[in-house]
């Protein structure tokens, strides 16, 4: 049961992680150029648009990896190591910069698009949130990294590595 869970939390990360990871590294990019190249760039802003839905589609789907996860230790009784709680408290880092940094600059970038009114008042705001979301993306990612490293390394794991 263990290898079955093992597969499937292996399987989330790669199709739920790996998405939001790129979506999110490629949007600060993609939304200067929507911002700064105006309306008549229908593309960048719809390329824009469709980072931001794989980022909130995949957040949402990407529970499935911690779920598994647990699910995975429980069964491998390695619940309690220190490798696995502090790769824990980092999924749950990455997961809180995701929901407090970088999905609301995406959604005042979106809005920033969206507004006929005003445009001007809305894109110099979504441009100051544009000059976090790299830095947020690379924080956001970087623990991903390192909880990636931590999962395979498994510092004083019993289990082998």
């Amino acid at each position: 049961m263990a290898k079955f869970l093992l597969c499937l939390h292996l399987l989330a990360v790669a199709l739920c992680i790996g998405p939001v990871a790129v979506a999110v590294s490629m949007f600060p990019r993609r939304a200067k150029a929507a911002l700064t190249e105006g309306p008549e760039q229908a593309g960048a802003e719809a390329s824009v648009r469709l980072l931001q839905r794989i980022c909130h589609v995949y957040a949402l789907i990407g529970l499935a990896v911690p779920l598994l996860g647990v699910g995975t230790a429980q069964a491998m009784g390695v619940l309690g190591n220190a490798w696995l709680i502090a790769s824990m408290v980092l999924t749950a880092l990455a997961a809180g910069v995701l929901l407090l940094f970088v999905l609301p600059g995406q959604q005042a970038t979106v809005d920033a698009l969206d507004a006929t009114e005003d445009r001007d008042a809305e894109t110099v705001r979504a441009t100051g949130m544009l000059k976090r979301l790299p830095m947020t993306a690379g924080v956001f990612n970087l623990l991903w990294a390192v909880v990636l490293v931590l999962m395979v390394i498994r510092p004083g794991s019993t289990t082998g590595a």
